[in-house]
């Protein structure tokens, strides 16, 4: 008897596994919020450098801040840089108002702001880039020769997502799905909090990097511990459903980003929802699958007697006696202690995780290579990030649509690969044209987040349960170097103009290949052995295998 057939017994899909969802939705909610968060924290509004204030008698602003700020070479004037002795201008005198003529008269040499900046607060009251609270180490105002710092803070972050990645990966296949997801909702409060109270720059960016070391562990634990719950014929639901959170998170964030301006408050209040989130762990079970890889099989016995419950399933005496269980754990043959080189002991696990890493590397560079690229859309920040917000739900239905008609690999071709022509797209409208750039960004973001949402549900179903932990934590590294990396691409317009979209474009286009080479998992089994994995086909073979394990229609 193997897993699934336990399953069947208990329910497959019931009760129990949609609380399981609904419990597991508030991670969701929250990784958007908090990936997406720079958009808000360290957004810099207009400035300029702070000058002496304007004599109660001087009536026109602008010429005033001609005599003090020079012009860029764009005609614009300088947020960066002010004259070292403000200038005389025609009709005008500021003798008197504390300057002497010889300072009128001076060189138009010019120097940073001695006095700091002044922000327009019209759109955000306080960020990251504007807070100016000396400190010990660095006083913050973060922009002009300093503007690198603030940029960094997003990279950073990631670093520590990427981080994250593996040792979550790894740790939740030794000790456990339900126990790592409590320590990465305690890291992620504790942490969240701290960045909330920083003093200075650097205390700021070591807990904003622990902060998504934490975060990582919901991207690899929350799909797997849902799935391995659920029957076959229910994954795609469910996975598909779960996904939409996700996008009310993206959308959540534009709402409050409006209503709250003051980067403190926001940071507080997309961290203190991972308070009730602890306390809902009470009601989270542990996956039966893992446990009984483990060898856990009283632990195990009682989660599948709490489905068969709350699924309404009368269960037999036999059907889940400890003895039938232990046949199962022992029928497994676990690996007692997982690691990253079992990915690649084996050739068909190598070759999946081979080709699931350039995978996971073209869905997350193109995702954010395309969400940061928002220029000559015509919107505020708000208005671009809830529109991008809105289009991922048609997205939901085409993934829901495709996985179960097309199946999980043509559906994660065709996804990368629409992504990667609306880029090439794009390069064919000129800048006059904005609203055709706009429905081209707009349906590539569509695009992006549908690869996005297969990405996850196809690699949960390719790695084996004693391994998927590991191996989400594996995609999810190299996932996470590509979403660092993107910001970055977009430096290559120095060099050409459309060098950054070609690269996305191009890179989306060599994903979407390489998912062709992945095995087809619609109607299959999750493997729970690497065994499981390697009795099956050859996995270049572009038609749908034959599973030596039972068969489940969609």
């Amino acid at each position: 008897m193997g897993f699934e057939e336990l399953l069947d017994q208990v329910g497959g899909f019931g009760p129990f596994q949609l609380r399981n969802v609904a419990l597991l939705a508030l991670p969701r909610i929250l990784l958007p919020m908090n990936f997406l968060l720079p958009i808000f924290l360290t957004a810099v509004p207009a400035h300029r450098c702070a000058l002496p204030g304007i004599p109660a008698n001087f009536s026109h602003q602008d010429t005033w801040l001609e005599a003090y700020l020079p012009r860029e070479p764009d005609g614009m004037l300088s947020s960066c840089r002010r004259f070292t002795y403000p200038q005389a201008l025609p009709n005008t005198t500021l003798v008197g108002e504390g300057h002497s003529p010889g300072e009128l008269q001076g060189e138009q040499s010019t120097e940073p702001c001695p006095q700091g900046w002044e922000y327009d607060h019209s759109e955000f009251s306080s960020t990251t880039a504007t807070e100016a609270l000396p400190c010990l180490f660095l006083q913050w105002d973060l922009v002009c020769e300093q503007k690198g710092l603030n940029k960094a803070i997003s990279t950073f972050f990631f670093v520590g997502v990427l981080v994250g990645a593996v040792a979550f990966g790894y740790l939740s296949d030794r000790f456990g799905r339900r126990r790592l997801l409590l320590v990465a909702y305690v890291s992620a409060l504790v942490m969240g909090l701290a960045s909330a109270a920083s003093v200075n720059y650097i205390m700021f960016v070591i807990t904003r990097t622990l902060t998504g070391t934490a975060l990582a562990g919901f991207t690899i634990i929350v799909m797997p511990l849902e799935l391995e719950w659920l029957d076959v014929g229910h994954r795609t639901v469910a996975g598909v459903l779960s996904s939409t959170f996700w996008t009310g998170g993206v959308m959540l964030l534009a709402l409050v980003g409006y209503l709250i301006r003051d980067w403190r408050w926001l940071l507080l209040v997309v961290t203190l929802p991972c308070v009730p989130g602890i306390l809902s762990l009470w009601w989270v079970p542990e996956s039966a699958r893992w446990l009984l890889t483990q060898g856990r099989v009283e632990e195990a016995h009682r989660y599948l007697l709490c489905c068969a419950r709350l699924n309404g399933r009368p269960v037999g005496a036999d059907g889940l006696s400890l003895e039938a269980l232990s046949k199962v754990a022992a029928a497994e043959q676990v690996v007692r202690r997982p690691s990253y080189l079992d990915l690649f002991r084996t050739p068909r696990l190598r070759h999946i995780s081979l080709c699931c890493m350039v995978m996971w590397f073209g869905v997350n560079f193109s995702y954010y290579g395309l969400s940061l690229d928002v220029s000559g859309l015509g919107l505020n920040v708000y208005q671009t990030q809830l529109l991008f917000g809105a289009v991922e739900m048609p997205s939901k239905l085409l993934v829901y649509l495709s996985v179960r008609h097309a199946g999980r690999r043509l559906t994660q071709a065709g996804t990368l690969l629409g992504s990667g022509l609306c880029f090439g797209l794009r390069l064919l409208v000129s800048t006059e044209m904005v609203s055709w750039s706009t429905a081209l960004a707009v349906m590539g973001k569509g695009f992006s987040e549908a690869a996005f949402t297969t990405a996850y549900l196809f690699t949960s179903e390719l790695y084996p349960t004693v391994l998927r932990q590991t191996g989400m934590g594996l995609t999810a590294l190299v996932g996470r170097l590509g979403g660092s990396l993107a910001p970055l691409a977009a430096l290559l317009d120095g060099v050409w103009l459309s060098l950054p979209k070609l690269t996305y474009g191009g890179t989306a286009l060599l994903a979407a290949c390489t998912a062709l080479l992945l095995p087809e998992t619609r109607r299959a089994q999750l493997p729970e052995t690497i065994e499981d994995v390697e009795r099956k086909s050859a996995p270049s073979s572009l038609q749908e295998e034959r599973m030596p394990m039972k068969q489940v229609h969609d």
